[in-house]
């Protein structure tokens, strides 16, 4: 995974919080920014982010694996200044002028209650689609967690989802 992206995260449970480090753009998103700043093609950033968790590690081909069925689904984040946050600090809806290159989310996000097992969460992906689609960025978490039964909500608390766009 190349490193112009890392990103930290906390995936924060009822009953616990496990913590990411490592994280990359992956190919889909590498040859989008190559071709956008090389090669004067349009850009195309989803206007909304589905934020996914990963039952893999990350690896720069492909989509990875997901929980499927009891309850899970991504979540819809708008792409937009209100959403994440600019990088001269969390919790700011205005255009970036930080030098800090990192970016948060403004709000809560929270996936749906499981229903059942989701199995073990290892990583979090970025995707261009509510299904299917493409992932755009990834990050692994330090400590993976276990879904394991109904009623267990995971969640990110404002702040705790960040990205940081580096050299």
């Amino acid at each position: 995974m190349k490193s112009l992206f890392r990103s930290t995260l906390t995936a924060a449970l009822l009953l616990g919080s496990a913590l990411a480090n490592a994280g990359a753009i992956t190919d889909v998103g590498e040859n989008k920014i190559v071709d956008a700043l090389f090669r004067g093609q349009a850009l195309a950033a989803p206007a909304t982010w589905y934020v996914g968790a990963g039952t893999d590690v990350c690896a720069d081909a492909g989509n990875g694996a997901e929980p499927s069925g009891n309850g899970y689904a991504r979540v819809a984040v708008s792409a937009s200044l209100a959403a994440w946050a600019g990088t001269q600090g969390a919790g700011t809806a205005v255009a970036s002028s930080g030098i800090s290159g990192l970016t948060s989310n403004n709000a809560t996000i929270t996936f749906p209650v499981s229903t059942g097992a989701w199995g073990t969460i290892q990583s979090v992906r970025w995707y261009d689609a509510s299904t299917g689609g493409n992932a755009w960025v990834c990050a692994n978490l330090g400590q993976p967690f276990q879904v394991d039964r109904a009623g267990v909500t995971v969640y990110f608390s404002a702040g705790q989802l960040t990205v940081r766009v580096d050299d």
